[in-house]
């Protein structure tokens, strides 16, 4: 190992810790806001930048409507063996990882419930006192409790939206301009590279971009940190009501200290994975993210979809119910995303991820019943 190695991989961790750090310290003692505000104006203007640089390429709009609305079977490009950590990697798991990561993880849709309660829309985070209140809901379609509805779904749309334009634009970019050049993001080109989409065009907007795009990865680090105690406070609020409020603060602190702890583990695995392998980049991001993504990212979206429909069922009166046009794309998610999840365990590992997928879901179901009989016994 030379020193420019030892150099160049102390620097990466370095920065990671460093960023590690300061978003923990936002997390626990500062106001998020200010960050949120500005990074909606600079990431809003790089999107906009963005998207004039796409009208600028001139794309095929036929092909890109075509790609957008109807399936296609996706394969890599033939000159895709230049970049062999892409081409070593099964096609399906490669495909699969970005679904999970564009869409979001299930741990994100479990923590949209507890904020939803936190900022108190409807009747989220109040206790419906008796069953013929909710008899009055299900008969009244104009109840005001239902028709906060409204503000879930332009909340989840614009939110979706955001996302598909990010995707979409960013995916026909590098089509046209990366694409001719054999060129894939990745390692420690992965901003240099998106650069170009602008710069040729507009050199002097490459520096927003970068600042855009640092805001950016800075405000997911901080969302996935903040997802956490969102979680914890609502399996606290599941095991024993009240205990969410009531413990609040230590919950959160715990919370944040043990997603900190796991980042400084995974930024040390990548350190020392780089300097004993001798490689010439650390470990990449995907590689880092597939195995967990996989799960959470796509499988257990699928169960979370199931169980939507089972709890639909189980807790609300029929007039509450899903209609059946919600009932069926629900239905389609679960299949395809529990089709996705399965197909990619088995090309990433075989029968080993499905040995890990079985032991991370009996381990599971043995902490919840083994909490809930503990609960059970402190109650009594």
């Amino acid at each position: 190992m030379g020193t420019q190695q030892w150099l160049r991989g102390s620097g990466y961790f370095g920065w990671g810790v460093a960023v590690l750090v300061a978003v923990l310290g936002l997390v626990l003692f500062g106001n998020y806001a200010l960050l949120e505000r500005l990074q909606l104006i600079i990431v809003g203007l790089m999107l906009l930048c963005v998207v004039i640089s796409l009208l600028l390429v001139k794309p095929s709009w036929f092909e890109l409507l075509k790609g957008l609305f109807l399936p296609q079977r996706p394969e890599y490009p033939s000159w895709i063996g230049e970049h062999p950590e892409i081409s070593r990697r099964p096609f399906w798991v490669e495909i699969i990882t970005y679904v999970g990561v564009l869409g979001g993880s299930a741990y994100d849709y479990l923590a949209y419930v507890s904020y939803l309660r936190a900022k108190h829309w409807g009747r989220a985070g109040q206790v419906i006192a008796d069953s013929a209140m909710l008899d009055e809901m299900a008969r009244n379609p104009d109840h005001l409790t239902r028709r906060w509805l409204r503000a879930l779904w332009i909340d989840s749309l614009l939110s979706f939206l955001a996302v598909l334009i990010f995707s979409g634009v960013f995916v026909a970019c590098g089509a046209i301009v990366l694409g001719p050049q054999h060129k894939v993001p990745g390692g420690a080109n992965l901003l240099q590279l998106q650069a170009e989409f602008i710069s040729p065009n507009y050199p002097w907007l490459q520096p927003l971009y970068f600042v855009g795009a640092f805001l950016t990865i800075f405000g997911t680090l901080y969302g996935t940190i903040e997802v956490a105690p969102a979680i914890l406070r609502e399996m606290a609020e599941a095991v024993r009501p009240g205990s969410a409020e009531k413990y609040a603060a230590p919950l959160r602190r715990w919370a944040v200290i043990w997603s900190g702890a796991g980042g400084l583990v995974v930024l040390l695995w990548t350190w020392v994975s780089y300097l004993t392998s001798g490689a010439e980049n650390p470990p990449g991001l995907i590689a880092v993210l597939t195995p967990i993504n996989l799960f959470t990212g796509v499988f257990a979206c699928g169960v979370i979809c199931l169980l939507s429909w089972w709890m639909d069922r189980r807790c609300l009166p029929r007039g509450l119910h899903m209609a059946w046009p919600l009932q069926l794309l629900n239905l389609v998610a679960t299949v395809v995303f529990l089709w996705l999840g399965i197909k990619a365990y088995w090309n990433h590992s075989r029968g080993t991820a499905f040995i890990i997928l079985a032991g991370t879901l009996a381990v599971g179901w043995f902490v919840a019943s083994a909490t809930r009989a503990f609960a059970s016994a402190r109650a009594n």
